[in-house]
């Protein structure tokens, strides 16, 4: 049966529309996106199908080009106008940390270095630059690593932090295997930038590590 066939609230944009997004499963939300189905198949089946192929809705959304465009129903034009709506996302949350507000939600701050770094296969260090008000300057990706780790130089840290006129930073990095625990690397790194960033007097808020379930050494007492 056509979606224009079933009753009008049960009808997934009209069901955004009167109840909120939220209210929509990844199914829904997805067919939304795709705007129409196949021959014999509509764009909530197909929907369906994407997600039992893929196994998950993050798994589609970070699938590579390939892949994505391997599927039926799918195609470059599908593949560009994902990537677009993704980049939307992640400038939204940018802009919800530039827009010169002092950062006052710590879940703001971590949902944002999450949009940034949860996906990438490889392991990257950043700081995200605050100003005495505790107000953003810039977002920094400083070091690039393997699948296993990154080499972490304090003195750049410093450099950086220097030339962007930080009062403090937030220290993060991901971990590609999605588990956030802590490696003693991981807290002697954080321990040495400190130290090296406090000569300059410029003070660690906080250190965030990117995966499944992000982790604050700041609500460990890590710091």
């Amino acid at each position: 049966m056509a979606i224009t066939d079933w009753p009008h609230q049960d009808r997934p944009r009209e069901k955004l529309l009167s109840r909120g997004a939220e209210a929509l499963s990844d199914a829904e939300l997805l067919a939304i996106f795709l705007r129409t189905g196949i021959q014999g198949c509509s764009a909530v089946d197909l929907a369906r199908q994407l997600l039992n192929g893929f196994g998950s809705l993050r798994a589609l959304l970070t699938a590579s080009q390939p892949d994505f465009c391997a599927h039926k129903g799918l195609g470059n034009a599908k593949y560009a106008q994902l990537q677009a709506v993704l980049e939307m996302s992640n400038r939204h949350l940018q802009e919800e940390l530039v827009r010169g507000d002092s950062i006052t939600n710590p879940d703001d701050t971590v949902r944002y270095l999450q949009s940034q770094l949860r996906d990438r296969p490889h392991e990257i260090f950043a700081c995200l630059m605050l100003d005495n008000r505790n107000r953003v300057i810039a977002f920094r990706e400083l070091f690039r690593g393997t699948i296993d780790g990154a080499n972490v130089y304090p003195r750049e840290v410093v450099k950086q932090a220097l030339a962007d006129n930080a009062a403090c930073v937030i220290l993060a990095h991901n971990h590609p295997s999605g588990i956030c625990e802590p490696s003693q690397a991981d807290i002697q790194i954080t321990e040495r930038l400190k130290q090296a960033l406090a000569l300059v007097d410029i003070r660690v808020l906080d250190h965030v590590i990117v995966g499944e379930k992000p982790l604050c050494f700041s609500e460990r007492g890590l710091l």
